[in-house]
């Protein structure tokens, strides 16, 4: 005859919490809630260089630290680019390299001109370092 005890069903484990990467400040503390460009408006074209080192200023924010330190003269980095590497999206990076820019840490310049850009050896360096990423 069956056993008329109920069977004891397997209890399920708990879930293991999941690891955390490192912490991220929300968009909205790094542009200080703006959702408006400052004075500077910057495009996604627009090339980004450093105007002081990155570790000039210890007080400022980690991601502007590293902006900073992207953006290193005489090159520079294009406002898309930087946003990629940081994993911002792209309105957030302009409000915050537009903060940058009004506080003097960072220069800007307009993306090149049409007469600069038919440089075939330029667009394939561009086409290469845009791959990588």
């Amino acid at each position: 005859m069956p056993d008329d005890e109920p069977q004891s069903q397997p209890q399920p484990h708990p879930p293991q919490p999941q690891p955390r990467g490192p912490r991220r400040t929300r968009l909205y503390a790094l542009t200080d809630g703006r959702t408006a460009a400052p004075c500077t408006v910057l495009t996604m074209d627009t090339t980004i260089t450093a105007a002081v080192d990155a570790d000039a200023d210890s007080g400022l924010p980690t991601e502007w630290r590293a902006i900073l330190a992207m953006c290193s003269p005489p090159d520079g980095r294009a406002v898309a680019e930087i946003a990629a590497r940081m994993h911002i999206r792209l309105t957030p990076m302009t409000l915050l390299l537009g903060e940058l820019a009004d506080r003097g840490l960072i220069h800007h310049r307009p993306p090149l001109e049409g007469a600069e850009t038919t440089n075939v050896h330029l667009l394939m360096r561009i086409r290469d370092n845009l791959a990588r990423i």
